[in-house]
């Protein structure tokens, strides 16, 4: 018999998983490996810190969900094990995708296998898997296929599938969320709204697992009844609980998502204006002293309005900016030079 489920048995009741735990050491190595050997070969651009913050905190979600007291109770609390599936298929995979495993392999690799791991995410099996709508139809298979058919029975009955099925999420997950937060070097390059439309569709996969749970009439079958901690809903009730967590909980973490594609975008935008803006102050700069320059030295020929025009702007004292007439004019004198034979781009033979 479990004691009563909170936060005390998910710190205290751990149960340690050697595959999990070995899959999570080597790949934080590799990846500390990867972003040593960058920050060695190229020092004035060393591998981002947070980055690898996010990769190692999507590991260290992993290994929470399944080792912690989480990941005891799952087999006999089905909203623990709602809270687990949420953690394996839209909190760790996300930070993984931040963390741009495959972009540090291709930086901290060389020939042949830089060569090598570039030509496999351009293939067209990755190129497949990684297409949006594949992504958002295995998420929603995934999501309703594990909850709302007999697979759960089997799942919760079977050690051996219940694995499988925290792989499935981890897999499925990360290829739902790459086009999204990711930047790693694939085939798609999707658009903000697309983003937004893909996490929208998605939306309400959870929404409709969650009422179709929350109006059950019946236990989850294959949760072990025996070793229900004291306190525990009753199985009716914890599965009505579980798809609250599914509906409430799956919900608030996409809208979150919508909002920091919101901010990505904005960001990208604001961004982009700046850079018209700083390009835009360039190109007038450089018209100016141009047409000012050539309007001094009285390069027009000096003779009627275009050369008297020119003759009197000087360089800082254009008083109506670079579209006053003066300006044009000298402009307009310039570039007819310009279409003589024989001259330069600076107007001389």
């Amino acid at each position: 018999m479990l004691p009563p489920f909170g936060w005390q048995a998910i710190l205290e009741r751990w149960e340690f998983a050697p595959v999990v735990t070995a899959i999570a050491v080597v790949a934080a190595a590799l990846y500390l490996w990867g972003a040593w050997r960058v920050a060695r070969r190229h020092p004035a651009r060393p591998w981002p810190w947070w980055r690898t913050g996010m990769f190692l905190g999507g590991l260290t979600v992993i290994v929470l969900a399944t080792e912690s007291g989480i990941g005891a109770y799952d087999d006999v609390l089905f909203w623990d094990h709602m809270i687990q599936h949420l953690m394996l298929i839209m909190i760790a995979p996300p930070m993984l995708v931040v963390g741009q495993p495959f972009t540090l392999l291709l930086h901290a690799s060389r020939n042949p296998l830089h060569t090598w791991a570039k030509k496999v995410m351009r293939s067209r099996v990755i190129s497949f898997l990684t297409w949006p709508p594949f992504g958002l139809a295995a998420y929603a298979a995934a999501i309703v296929g594990t909850h709302l058919t007999g697979l759960m029975g089997l799942v919760m009955s079977n050690p051996a599938v219940h694995d499988g099925e925290h792989a499935l999420y981890l897999v499925v997950g990360y290829l739902f969320f790459l086009p999204i937060f990711g930047r790693e070097p694939i085939r798609w390059r999707v658009s903000y709204p697309i983003r937004l439309l893909v996490l929208v569709l998605a939306m309400p996969v959870d929404t409709f697992t969650g009422l179709v749970l929350g109006y059950a009439g019946s236990g989850m079958p294959g949760m072990s009844a025996d070793s229900r901690p004291a306190g525990s809903p009753s199985p009716v009730e914890d599965v009505h609980w579980g798809g609250a967590v599914m509906w409430i909980g799956g919900d608030a973490i996409m809208l979150g998502f919508i909002m920091i594609v919101f901010l990505l975008w904005s960001r990208n935008d604001l961004a982009g204006a700046r850079g018209e803006g700083w390009l835009e102050a360039v190109r007038k700069s450089n018209f100016d002293e141009l047409v000012t320059t050539h309007a001094a030295r009285g390069e027009s020929g000096g003779t009627g309005e275009t050369g008297r025009a020119s003759g009197n702007s000087k360089p800082g004292t254009a008083g109506g900016g670079i579209d006053d007439d003066e300006h044009l004019a000298a402009y307009n004198a310039y570039l007819a030079r310009l279409n003589q034979p024989g001259r330069g781009a600076d107007g001389r033979r």
